[in-house]
């Protein structure tokens, strides 16, 4: 028979432990390397991430009933064009019983005696300030690639435009920018950009950073992380800007976007040119 009041003892219990779980999204488009960034730091003895759940990537997004996954809202190249895709602190699911289902839910899949939980799906990337509303603890790994690679890789899902998948990638990153600088004020040292280009060249000062962000000790990177993570990418857009057939066809590039580009510290017109930003 249970004791007195030991269901509202329990209902207690979880709330705690969903208010005070510290979750690390890693938050950022597909093929951006967030599912590689997501291996290398589950390996940390201190964290637990989703591993061998039988949903595509180990993402979180697919191990919940609450909230609408990328899919319904266009996918890989299309779902930040949708405003509804969008999520922050005043969404209708932004309470108390979002947090314990989806806490509730995740939480089959994860070793919640470790100190830290980490998740990664593509959608995260425009849905911080949700997360942080659900799980007050968060802290977010923000990742960046140049918005051509991110671009050519995707396309073979899509079938758009690259245009249209360079504005798709610079509207995610500049909700994410936006949705950033809000959390620093209300939580400062709750987000961290990196890109994925800096952390190819030198993967393991990177994740040093990460972990000395997160207040982890050091993680020493075992995968294999090619260094031209873009070449491929770049190549195309080349042979692009060269096509003869665009040029009798006037088909101009978007190099109006250079500006967009360039905030994050990408260039289009040279690629391989990597500026500091923020």
């Amino acid at each position: 028979m249970r004791a007195p009041g030991s269901s509202a003892a329990s209902a207690c219990t979880l709330r705690r432990r969903v208010v005070e779980h510290p979750f690390i999204f890693i938050a950022g488009l597909h093929r951006s390397g967030t599912s590689l960034l997501h291996e290398i730091l589950r390996e940390h003895p201190r964290v637990s991430g989703f591993r061998d759940t039988g949903v595509w990537e180990d993402e979180g997004q697919h191990l919940q009933t609450v909230y609408e996954t990328a899919q319904a809202f266009g996918g890989p190249g299309r779902f930040a064009f949708d405003p509804r895709s969008h999520m922050d602190e005043s969404h209708a699911l932004a309470t108390e019983d979002s947090a314990r289902r989806v806490f509730g839910e995740w939480s089959r899949h994860l070793d919640t005696s470790r100190d830290f939980a980490l998740e990664k799906s593509p959608p995260s990337i425009v849905r911080m300030r949700f997360f942080q509303r659900l799980f007050p603890n968060s802290r977010f790994v923000i990742l960046l690639r140049h918005p051509l690679a991110v671009g050519y890789a995707t396309q073979k899902w899509t079938g758009t435009t690259i245009r249209n998948l360079l504005e798709h990638t610079l509207v995610a990153y500049e909700v994410a920018m936006r949705d950033a600088e809000v959390l620093e004020r209300t939580r400062p040292g709750s987000t961290l950009f990196v890109r994925y280009e800096e952390f190819a060249q030198s993967p393991q000062a990177e994740v040093d950073r990460i972990c000395a962000f997160l207040g982890l000790e050091p993680l020493a990177v075992t995968h294999k992380v090619r260094a031209d993570v873009n070449a491929g990418y770049f190549a195309m857009w080349e042979r692009e800007r060269r096509s003869l057939l665009r040029r009798l066809l006037r088909r101009d590039l978007p190099i109006d976007l250079e500006p967009r580009v360039a905030r994050f510290g990408y260039s289009l017109q040279e690629p391989t040119r990597l500026q500091p930003f923020r």
